[in-house]
Parts: C-alpha cells; structure tokens; sequence
C-alpha cells in the first residue's frame, strides 16, 4: 500500500509541476496562464455542447488507451516498441479494404473487421522481432524505419488497389466505405446515464466497451498468467531466464507480435465509429507515439494507462477552446512534454525511495531474528 500510494503521489506531483512549468512557457508567450487553465475546463454552457466535448474526450481516451496498451505490453519485455504507429495504419487500411469487401451479418462482419486488424498488426510487429532476435538489430531503429515504411505503403495502397471509387478532381483518397453491417453501435447511452444529451457526429465510440474487456485480458495474460510471468523474467533477466527453462528469444517474438496485435486495434475506434473508411484525410495519426508517454505515465499497468489516457485525452480536447482564447496550441505540446518528462524524473525518485524502504524493513527484520546459540554447528 505504501509503494501504490507513493506512486501515484509521484505522478499527481509530476502533473502538478509539469502545469507550472508550462505555466511559465505560457506567460513567455504572452498569454495569460490563468486564462489558459480556465479555457483547459471549458466545455461550453448548453448541454449539448458540454456532451460533444465529453465525447470527444472519451473518444480520444479509447485510442490513447489501445496505444498505451500496445506499448506496455513491449515495456514488460524490455522492449520498446517504437513501431506502433505504422503498426496500427497498416491494420487499419488492410482491415477496411477487407471489410469493403464483404457482406456478412453485423456481429460476425465485426468481428472479420477485428481479427484481421490484430493479425496485420502482429505480422507487421514480426518484422523487427524477427531481425532482433536472428540478426541483432535493435527493435527502435528497425521499428522507427517500419513506421516510414508503412506510412509509404499505405498511402499507395490507398491510392491504388486498396482505393475506392474516386469522384475526378477529388485529392482526398480512401478506400470503399464499410456497408452498415461493419459499423460499431454509438455508447451514447453511457452519457445518458449521466444526465447528458445525445452527442451531434458520432457520438460515443461503441468501441470504448472492447477497450474496457481489452484492457481486463492484457491485465489477466500479464498478472495472472505463467506468459505473463515469463515475459516478465525474460525481460529483467534473459540469462536466467534461460536457465530457468525459458526460451527469450520465443520470448521476444511473442511479445513483440501481441503488441502489435493489440496496436492493431488503435485505429478501429474511429474507423468503425465515425469515418467508416480509411482515408488519406481525416485519419488520425501520431497515436502510436503519444502511447510511449500514456504507458509510461500509467506505469506499463492497466488501470495506470486508463488513467493517463484520460488525461491526454482531456490535454487534445482542451487544444480546441484554448484556440478560441488566443492561446497558442503548442502550448498543450509543451504540457504533454513536460508531464512526460517530469513522470521519468520523479519515477527514478521514487523507485530509490522505495529502494530505500525496502531495505530498512529488511535490515529491522535481520535484527529481530534471534541469534543462533552459542557452540552451534554452522
């Protein structure tokens, strides 16, 4: 309890000074940093604005949730999976050509539409897995060049074989729009319950009710689980790891391709829920990247990424009225960066405070424990 307590009062500190530092970089731009925390908490005065600001946010917390996920699972490895970007554009696009091009029953055209994100997603992560393990190339250079080559990929593909019908003199390209079939039912009834109105657009991804049970397995194959455990030991320690039994480099492959299975989904939210395509406009991008500070934020745990998704999520809404305020958007770049870099400060401080608790109560134990007697055998 000590050490859960200590944590998150580690992060409510780095969030604390990571604002008054960005308040500092506001106020050198010549904005007024109260002015910027009171438009940060603006979500309009009718309800319906206040239910599309709240939607926005849960929206972008579902994807942020996925990537952090995805990249958790790699950290758990000692791996970092820089690679999630180009992981999930490559799921997305394979799956909404796939999906454009069958007819099936709702439930069973969603789940074709799922699988095969997981699937491309996990073959595209077996890439660099493979050239770590026979070959020795460090997984952030061969996972950071994947992503350049899949932003190239994709932008092809899009525009040729995976495209749709193209009206002439149109620049935007996407592929076939998904029938209804292949569109994921709105959550609007969760803000219902809250006394909120519908939302205008798309609403409330439905997509969010899979984040929640994605994020119960990846706890339970991490925590609860003899794979979870061994790519906990393969991580800290391969060489005792292997001579334990465990096989790291199998290791490595399976916990590269399940990050990349779950990065896979990042794209599947908004896809299903609003777009219905992908396209060359309109797809969000740079997911994959703000995972790496939503998992270290919410220190590689579930809960923890939940967490912090939620508060990226709030920092991307909170871009949109500190606009109408005259405050420079960059500044939530500025906020985001901070919080990240101040959370690996305060993390290495409180790992040495724990370090240091740890071994009082162990030195308070040696000293309780009664001292052989005297004339017995060693």
């Amino acid at each position: 309890m000590q050490r859960v307590l200590l944590t998150a009062a580690g992060v409510v500190v780095a969030v604390l000074v990571a604002i008054g530092i960005s308040s500092v970089a506001i106020a050198v731009a010549g904005a007024d940093p109260t002015t910027a925390l009171t438009a940060m908490f603006d979500f309009g005065t009718r309800p319906t604005d206040v239910a599309d600001g709240v939607a926005f946010w849960l929206n972008r917390s579902v994807a942020l949730f996925i990537a952090g996920l995805a990249v958790a699972i790699g950290f758990r490895m000692n791996l970092f999976n820089i690679g999630v970007e180009g992981q999930y554009r490559m799921a997305a696009l394979v799956s909404a050509f796939v999906g454009g091009q069958l007819m099936l029953p709702a439930p069973i055209h969603l789940t074709v539409i799922i699988v095969v994100a997981m699937v491309v997603g996990g073959l595209y992560a077996l890439i660099p897995a493979l050239l770590k393990v026979y070959r020795g190339v460090n997984e952030v250079i061969s996972t950071i060049m994947l992503n350049f080559v899949a932003v190239g990929v994709a932008a092809y593909l899009v525009r040729g074989p995976f495209g749709g019908e193209r009206v002439e003199g149109q620049l935007i390209a996407s592929t076939s729009e998904l029938p209804q079939s292949a569109w994921f039912p709105d959550a609007n009834f969760l803000l219902t319950l809250l006394g909120l109105p519908a939302p205008r657009g798309g609403g409330l991804y439905g997509f969010i009710l899979i984040a929640a049970l994605l994020g119960v397995l990846v706890w339970l194959i991490l925590e609860r689980t003899r794979f979870g455990f061994d790519v906990k030991a393969s991580g800290l320690n391969g060489g005792a790891a292997l001579a334990a039994g465990i096989d790291p480099r199998r290791m490595v492959i399976s916990a590269m391709v399940l990050s990349g299975a779950v990065a896979g989904l990042i794209g599947l939210p908004e896809m299903l829920g609003r777009s219905h395509a992908y396209g060359t406009s309109g797809f969000t991008a740079g997911l994959g990247f703000l995972g790496i500070a939503v998992a270290l934020l919410g220190r590689n745990r579930p809960v923890g990424i939940a967490l912090a998704a939620l508060l990226f999520g709030f920092l991307d809404r909170a871009a949109t009225p500190m606009q109408f305020a005259d405050i420079p958007p960059s500044v939530i770049a500025i906020i985001q960066g901070m919080i990240v870099l101040m959370v690996v400060i305060v993390n290495e401080v409180t790992r040495r405070i724990a370090l240091r608790w740890e071994e009082r109560r162990a030195a308070g134990r040696l000293a309780e424990t009664p001292s052989a007697p005297e004339g017995a055998a060693a």
